[in-house]
């Protein structure tokens, strides 16, 4: 299991099992919290716990997703979407740059282009321990 905590450690999140690999997304959000995502669903295998806030970008019609952050430190803990799916679930991304850097050391790192194609882009071998400096 892995752990997340923000900096002052009043929100944490969990995410049970094998995290698969790490999305980096260039998106003008992401881009800019520099977030590193590991995804699933809410209360399956990711849990939250302790207090949040959440951002929903302004100006969008219908946004599709809300960034969660800790109201005390800042530190964005997670993305949840907006939607639930056809049947209740609701999809969240945490991100692992709140867990301790051994335990995701060695995880790929997936780019995705969220600001020009909103495509996957080829994989270049990087792990999350080169996207640490």
């Amino acid at each position: 299991m892995l752990t997340g905590t923000c900096h002052c450690g009043a929100a944490h999140w969990t995410l049970e099992g094998d995290p698969g690999s790490i999305t980096a997304c260039n998106c003008t959000l992401c881009r800019r919290y520099g977030a590193l995502w590991a995804y699933d669903y809410l209360d399956e295998r990711i849990h939250l716990a302790g207090p949040t806030n959440s951002y929903t970008r302004a100006g969008e019609h219908a946004p599709s997703l809300e960034i969660l952050f800790c109201p005390t430190c800042g530190c964005v803990l997670a993305w949840r979407g907006l939607r639930s799916s056809s049947a209740g679930r609701t999809r969240i991304a945490v991100n692992v740059r709140l867990a301790p850097p051994d335990a995701v050391a060695d995880l790929p790192i997936d780019h995705f282009d969220g600001l020009h194609k909103f495509e996957d882009l080829p994989g270049d071998g990087r792990c999350v321990r080169d996207m640490w400096f």
